[in-house]
């Protein structure tokens, strides 16, 4: 995060590295009414800490590794992040400003355009896409996915034509146990019967966000929140 300094009051720019005037300290001789050095008993010159200033160049690292406090004291600011964006506002513009005391970020908002049928479209893709549960298990369910789950289904189906029985996991004519890779890689394994219902919930999970995502569209205007949850799972 880049660190700020204020110009002028209530103007801050961001710091690049230049010199800051910074208060620093030496040792000085203290004088007398006169001008003249103060001796000790042993006529050495009495001193005395003097603050002073002088630029400094300091390393752009301070960022990561000094405090607030630090900071501050040479004249810097980690400017405190800004406020959320409101529901329906879009951001045009960030700057630095001082509010209430405090040093932060402050947005420039506007209205916010409506959303667009093209975006409900690319949500309810990204949805269909995401993976859907089946008796409590979470399955891939992009279109390659979608492909292979109907292909397996119909294959299903036409074995329970033929006559076969629940529980029979070899009803795929190999021979092997059939079973389906769920998203977290394990195996589920899936006579005909269950095979077909898991493709049957695979279409459903796709046909109920193109509804979802009609019923968006036909909003006036489409809601501001449409990425919602909880226009999707209705």
């Amino acid at each position: 995060m880049p660190l700020f300094r204020e110009t002028e009051p209530e103007t801050f720019v961001q710091w690049l590295g230049e010199p800051l005037s910074t208060t620093l300290q030496r040792e000085v001789p203290v004088l007398d009414g006169e001008g003249e050095p103060v001796v000790d008993d042993d006529g050495k010159p009495l001193m005395e800490i003097e603050d002073y200033l002088d630029d400094v160049r300091h390393p752009l690292a301070v960022e990561q590794l000094w405090s607030d406090e630090e900071l501050l004291a040479i004249g810097l600011y980690r400017p405190a992040a800004a406020d959320a964006v409101p529901e329906g506002k879009s951001v045009i513009a960030t700057g630095v400003q001082r509010v209430a005391g405090v040093v932060k970020y402050l947005h420039e908002l506007a209205d916010a355009p409506a959303p667009t049928a093209e975006q409900v479209d690319m949500e309810r893709d990204r949805r269909v896409a995401g993976g859907f549960d089946f008796s409590g298990v979470r399955y891939q369910s992009r279109q390659g996915d979608r492909e292979n789950i109907a292909g397996a289904s119909v294959a299903a189906l036409a074995a329970m034509m033929a006559g076969v029985q629940p529980g029979n996991l070899r009803w795929h004519g190999g021979d092997s146990d059939f079973a389906w890779i769920a998203e977290d890689n394990s195996l589920t394994p899936m006579d005909a019967q269950t095979m077909f219902v898991f493709g049957q919930a695979a279409m459903a999970h796709k046909q109920r966000l193109i509804f979802a995502a009609r019923a968006l569209k036909d909003a006036d205007p489409i809601p501001a929140d449409y990425t919602d949850d909880a226009w999707w799972t209705a």
